[in-house]
Formats: C-alpha cells, sequence, structure tokens
C-alpha cells in the first residue's frame, strides 16, 4: 500500500495569455502569497498553509462548467463570503453539511470552481 505522506500542490489551468489576470485574482482578490521561484515558464505559484497552488497557462481549451474543484479551508466561511463579495465575486449557494462544515463556491475568472470550508467546531 502505498503511504501517503501529505497534498503537495494542485495546479489550475488557465488560457494562454491570462497570467497576469490570474494574478490579479489569486493574488489581488484572494490575497493568496505568491511563492518565490524560480518556476517553470507560463506559471504562477501560490502558497496557501504550506500547499502549493499551481496556476498554468494552457493551450488547451478549457472544458464546461464543472464540479471539479479544490477547497480551500477558511478559519471564517461568513467572513470570507463578505470579502469575496465586496471584491465582485459572485458566491455559488452556500451549505452546512451534516458533520457541520460550512461551505460556499466561486468560480475564478477562468470559471475554475473553488471551495471554501470552514471545518465545524
Amino acid at each position: 500500500m502505498i503511504q501517503f505522506t501529505r497534498f503537495h500542490h494542485l495546479l489550475l489551468s488557465v488560457p494562454v495569455g491570462a497570467l497576469e489576470m490570474a494574478r490579479a485574482f489569486y493574488g489581488g482578490v484572494l490575497g493568496l502569497p505568491e511563492a518565490p521561484g524560480p518556476h517553470p515558464k507560463a506559471t504562477v505559484w501560490y502558497l496557501v498553509g504550506g500547499i502549493e497552488l499551481h496556476i498554468q497557462e494552457d493551450p488547451a481549451p478549457l472544458g464546461p462548467r464543472s464540479k471539479r474543484h479544490p477547497a480551500f479551508e477558511v478559519a471564517d466561511a461568513a467572513g470570507a463570503r463578505r470579502a469575496l463579495e465586496a471584491q465582485g465575486v459572485a458566491i455559488e449557494p452556500a451549505s452546512v453539511l451534516p458533520d457541520g462544515r460550512q461551505r460556499f463556491f466561486v468560480r475564478d475568472p477562468f470559471d475554475n470552481r473553488l471551495e471554501m470550508l470552514q471545518l465545524a467546531p
């Protein structure tokens, strides 16, 4: 059996030429710190709680709206929602999971679905 130690990184694709727009959203709107480089061409990396988020230009056309997503754990889901709404980000319907976790979803400018999740107390 494989012994996994932790989740290392995730990669989201953006259209070619949209890297600065991605920086504006992930670094500006979400406020994620950019990871120091060097990095491969046409990518930008961010750090989220010690895990890397890679944003990479992809020449292949992006598919239709999907439910695939990364989940960002937040300390205060309601506060995160207010902060994103203040930035003009559309919020998809929120829900409370059976175990008490609160969550909601947003889309980045490239239609990647992002979950904001607050663990149950």
